[in-house]
């Protein structure tokens, strides 16, 4: 650990000593890279909020050396100043980290860097300044394609109308306001161009690429269809849980409903021992020894993250998968082994607990809590709201003691938050139905047979020859 922090201090001083002497080099004013640093110090102090946590310092770097280079060559070649992608790195970097925080002190950072290289043109910073916070705010929680393209149309008539602020009213070159319009309308094009590039380079998801995954026609889920149609049903109300939840306490709600459609991929492998796939009465551990059985159980962890690699999931989705049931016992299993006990014998209770890791999020946490929530209360036989919520607490208040919830960020004030909105959605799942009474009449209608021909009226015989 020791070692590692001083890899760590080595290799930011490294990046601070490169930085000034690539600024030196190229003759810019040392306030660029001192601004860049004063970003980076930010986000390495501790916040109030433990949710806060800011990108890498590499992706940092990639999205400030995006717009530093782009701006640096417009400049130096003395091409006019409205060709610099303004709204480029804002777009990108509220896309990649849904943070308004970081993606607002990027565009700050970004405007003094372009100001600066314009040669302190301040009007231009100001430009890049409310061009950059409508493009951040315009692409918040997007999550189609075409909306980051109309976002970008927007964001060029918002620059137009600010460059006509700073002509002072008055329309000196239409060609500009031309300009600068499709530059904004370019920016939104350019964003969905790269953006599998940055996906894979910053290993992150986006909200676009997660409803590319919640498709059904995604391999991985058709399989569950096919071959795993109860592990696929119970993944589904898994997944709008999670997402209630998550909307609940302020977490990703869409990475949620994703993450836990595929928590359970590994069960894939042999579906006909997980009790969601068996028949009535039916079990395949009936004759199996508890070992093997938690061993089977167990497996489908490590066989979901060999899947999910191999059909080349996004690595954000991997944590569910791996995480998805903490270090927890199985417990079922553990007991049967502990009733067949002989004298001599011993079980260490270590044996029968997943490996982990933990979950450290609030995302994987809450499928954690939800995917344990939903087998419990699908196993109730008569499932009225008081037993589904005591399940409910009792599911949550033993992950808690247990530790499962130790390295995540959720409160007790989130967990009650969680609790209530798990009992609601699954009070309307698994509610008990009302017996309709039979309709007698009809019922001895149809067991009347049916006649082959009235017979004649009186009326009918008269006009009969």
């Amino acid at each position: 650990m020791i070692k590692q922090d001083i890899i760590n201090k080595l290799s930011f001083a490294a990046g601070v000593i490169l930085v000034y002497a690539i600024s030196f080099m190229l003759r810019v004013n040392f306030i660029v890279p001192t601004l860049l640093f004063s970003l980076f110090l930010y986000y390495r102090l501790p916040h109030k909020r433990p949710s806060v946590k800011g990108p890498s310092l590499l992706a940092l770097s990639l999205l400030f050396m995006i717009i530093f280079s782009l701006t640096y060559f417009i400049t130096k070649n003395n091409l006019p100043d409205l060709y610099i992608p303004f709204a480029l790195v804002p777009m990108l970097s509220m896309i990649l980290f849904c943070q308004s925080e970081t993606s607002l002190l990027l565009v700050l950072v970004t405007s003094a860097v372009i100001g600066a290289l314009a040669g302190y043109d301040y009007f231009l910073a100001m430009l890049s300044m409310i061009s950059g916070i409508s493009a951040v705010l315009l692409v918040k929680d997007v999550r189609r394609r075409g909306s980051v393209i109309k976002a970008g149309f927007i964001v060029g008539v918002i620059q137009a109308a600010t460059l006509f602020f700073i002509d002072y009213y008055t329309v000196i070159n239409p060609v500009r306001y031309a300009v600068i319009l499709a530059n904004g309308i370019i920016c939104g094009v350019a964003v969905i161009g790269v953006l599998p590039i940055f996906e894979y380079l910053f290993k992150t998801v986006t909200n676009i690429s997660l409803l590319e995954l919640a498709d059904f026609n995604h391999p991985l889920l058709q399989r569950m269809i096919l071959e795993a149609p109860g592990t696929y049903h119970h993944s589904l109300v898994v997944g709008n849980l999670s997402e209630a939840a998550c909307r609940a306490v302020g977490a990703h709600a869409l990475l949620a409903r994703v993450g836990a459609y595929y928590h359970d991929i590994g069960k894939l492998s042999k579906p006909d021992y997980f009790s969601e796939n068996q028949g009535i009465n039916i079990s395949r551990h009936d004759n199996l020894a508890p070992s093997m059985s938690k061993l089977i159980i167990m497996n489908h962890v490590k066989e979901g993250t060999d899947l999910a690699r191999r059909y080349k999931l996004n690595p954000a989705l991997l944590d569910f998968i791996d995480s998805h049931h903490g270090n927890s016992l199985v417990y079922y299993f553990y007991r049967r082994a502990l009733e067949g006990l002989e004298e001599d014998q011993t079980i260490r209770e270590e044996g029968f607990r997943y490996p982990g890791p933990k979950p450290r999020t609030k995302e994987t946490a809450i499928v954690l809590l939800a995917d344990s929530v939903e087998a419990a209360t699908r196993a109730l036989k008569e499932p009225d709201p008081e037993k589904i919520k005591e399940v409910v607490h009792k599911i949550i208040n033993n992950k808690f003691i247990d530790g499962q919830l130790d390295e995540c960020e959720l409160t007790l004030k989130d967990l009650e938050n969680i609790s209530a909105v798990f009992i609601h959605i699954l009070g309307g799942i698994y509610h008990t139905r009302v017996n309709y009474p039979e309709d007698k009449k009809s019922e001895d209608n149809n067991k009347k047979p049916a006649k082959e021909s009235p017979s004649p009226t009186g009326k009918d015989k008269k006009s009969n020859p």
